[in-house]
């Protein structure tokens, strides 16, 4: 465990999230969220293309807050505090289930500061928002299953492939794309910056449950990436993905802890304005004792991540461990907690009329990204 006071939380990390509390209560309120993805059920899940609905002048804002370079080092622009502030503000994103690619881009930062890609890091902190195209891990070889691969082209590299489960393909700019190196042996991976409008890139959208956030696959045929774009050469882009894998795991973890708490919260109203008996139905023990077990599995899934946020700051060298500790405990709590605020909220619980659904859709989707609790649990008892 990290030796580190308090998870290492001082006045700026403290400042960073009753800001993004305040700020996002104001401007990114259930009703607004209800209003932007909720609409329509017929909208949300039959048409032809599944819509990605955000807000993009508050995009502006949030990038003004300097939000998307919190995590980018003073170097390139950004604001240069430590993992755990990063957590914070990606817990306060998961409380409020803010469509946007707010956590997508804190996660591909993780990635471009691994590799130390000055450059890139400098358009994230502008207000770029980017997107990491790879969901394998654990290793050069578990890294390259991205399905796609990169051949040199002179001084230049051509990728060609797709790419599943990119996350708010659409609301993005910039894509970092893993690809195997498929000159020489076809060992090596590297990462590669890859512009929205790049020729050849094409955009499949998926249709997925959860309305906060839209999934795509990449395809690229024959997409010509310059020298400069190389943010990892196949040499060094397996590292660099291991490098940032904690940081990845921690983030994912923040924003299902935030979205518990505000299943948590919202649960435990209803029980006390919800009558039955002519009593409060938090008054009876069927009731009150799931919402308590809530409450603890939320401040442990919380507690877990702080402290894999701290490992990364602190002790790197425990951050992977920690970090998957934390990711299985807040897919577990988010399973668990999605469903007892359905089943608490009785039967306007499961109905569209009832805002529960869009945290119970966006927790589904955030259990399983990067590795549900059992896959982690996995991977932990092959290193314990």
């Amino acid at each position: 465990m990290p030796q580190v006071k308090d998870f290492g939380l001082g006045p700026d990390e403290i400042m960073v999230r009753d800001t993004a509390r305040s700020f996002l209560a104001e401007h990114a309120a259930v009703e607004t969220l209800r209003r932007l993805v909720a609409r329509d059920h017929h909208e949300a899940y039959e048409s032809a293309v599944q819509p990605a609905h955000w807000d993009e002048g508050l995009w502006g804002r949030i990038v003004d807050l300097g939000w998307t370079g919190l995590g980018v080092p003073e170097a390139a622009g950004g604001v240069g505090m430590k993992t755990i502030a990063v957590a914070l503000l990606a817990e306060e994103v998961g409380r409020v289930a803010l469509p946007s690619p707010l956590t997508t881009t804190l996660i591909a930062t993780t990635v471009l500061t691994a590799a130390d890609a000055g450059k890139w890091l400098a358009r994230v902190a502008e207000g770029t928002p980017a997107s990491l195209a790879t969901m394998s891990e654990a290793g050069s070889l578990r890294w390259r299953d991205t399905g796609v691969t990169a051949t040199r082209s002179g001084t230049d590299v051509t990728l060609r492939g797709a790419a599943s489960f990119v996350q708010d393909a659409r609301k993005v700019g910039l894509f970092l794309v893993s690809a195997a190196d498929g000159d020489g042996d076809g060992v090596g991976v590297g990462v590669y910056a890859v512009p929205r409008d790049a020729p050849g890139l094409a955009i499949r959208p998926d249709k997925i449950v959860d309305l906060t956030h839209d999934q795509a696959t990449l395809v690229l045929d024959g997409v010509r990436v310059p020298a400069d774009a190389v943010v990892a050469a196949p040499d060094r882009g397996a590292a660099v993905l291991d490098a940032a894998l904690p940081a990845i795991l921690t983030i994912v973890a923040a924003d299902l802890c935030g979205a518990a708490e505000w299943q948590l919260q919202t649960t435990t109203e209803y029980a006390r304005v919800r009558s039955q008996f002519g009593r409060p139905i938090g008054f009876f023990q069927a009731v009150k004792h799931p919402i308590v077990n809530m409450m603890c599995a939320v401040d442990r899934a919380r507690s877990l991540t702080y402290a894999a946020a701290a490992a990364v700051d602190h002790e790197p060298k425990d951050a992977l461990r920690l970090a998957r500790m934390a990711k299985a405990a807040a897919s577990d709590t988010a399973a668990f907690c999605a469903d007892r605020s359905v089943q608490l909220h009785g039967g306007i619980g499961f109905t569209w009329e009832c805002d529960v659904h869009l945290y119970f859709k966006r927790q589904k989707h955030h259990q399983l990204l990067w590795g549900d609790g059992p896959y982690h649990r996995a991977r932990l008892a092959e290193v314990l």
